[in-house]
């Protein structure tokens, strides 16, 4: 169901972020926006039609982009995530991170989930080559929550929620391989996060952002 649209009236801030449901950039950004109780303007976009007013504000014209009351462009997840908790932390998210495993996960791990996606498109290799190099990465997650609840402690943090979209991802390329697949700690703690009220609110769907006065208010409660 798509959630109702909110006319511009009594907006809690200028704040604008432009963001797409299914990208696993613009879910951690998300998720860290919806825990900080900060509200924005959400702007969904349809990537195969860019709004102008996205393009015009960066080039680059990638999920999430977020315009600040200030002026300010942040159009790097990580840092709109940063820009969110600094302001407003309570769960302590910005704890133990563990800026590592965050480097992995947007370097190794995603060059081969995107390979391991898109085997079709990379013939070079197998889909089965693919998903054992994205592997070693599951391994280092199921290593360290043998430990630990989380990915940096007991608690979740950033880096829990940075990572999180993208082992997602490539979870459900095939879904009847990894329930089989000797994982058991991180499919606990993937369980955990897919069926968090936080998650849930993050992924309510919206209409596309037309620019015609009317605006969505993200996330609609706090």
């Amino acid at each position: 169901m798509i959630a109702g649209i909110v006319k511009k009236m009594n907006i809690l801030s200028n704040n604008i972020l432009y963001s797409f449901r299914r990208c696993p950039y613009a879910m951690r950004a998300r998720m860290a926006i919806a825990a900080s109780g900060l509200q924005v303007e959400l702007r969904e976009v349809v990537l195969r039609d860019k709004p102008q007013a996205l393009l015009d504000i960066s080039p680059k014209a990638t999920v999430p982009v977020l315009q600040t009351s200030e002026g300010t462009i942040i159009d790097e997840s990580l840092d709109i995530m940063h820009w969110a908790l600094q302001q407003s932390d309570p769960e302590n998210w910005l704890a133990n991170i563990d800026h590592d495993l965050i480097s992995n996960n947007d370097g190794d791990f995603k060059h081969w989930l995107d390979r391991y996606k898109y085997a079709d498109r990379h013939p070079e290799q197998s889909e089965e080559f693919y998903r054992q190099q994205g592997e070693q990465t599951l391994l280092i997650l199921e290593q360290r929550l043998m430990n630990t609840a989380y990915l940096s402690g007991a608690n979740i943090s950033v880096t829990d929620i940075a990572i999180f979209p993208f082992i997602r991802q490539f979870v459900a390329v095939d879904l009847k391989w990894f329930e089989i697949a000797p994982y058991p700690k991180l499919k606990t703690w993937l369980h955990k996060l897919i069926n968090s009220v936080l998650f849930q609110k993050i992924m309510v769907k919206y209409q596309a952002w037309q620019d015609d006065g009317i605006v969505i208010i993200f996330p609609e409660d706090v």
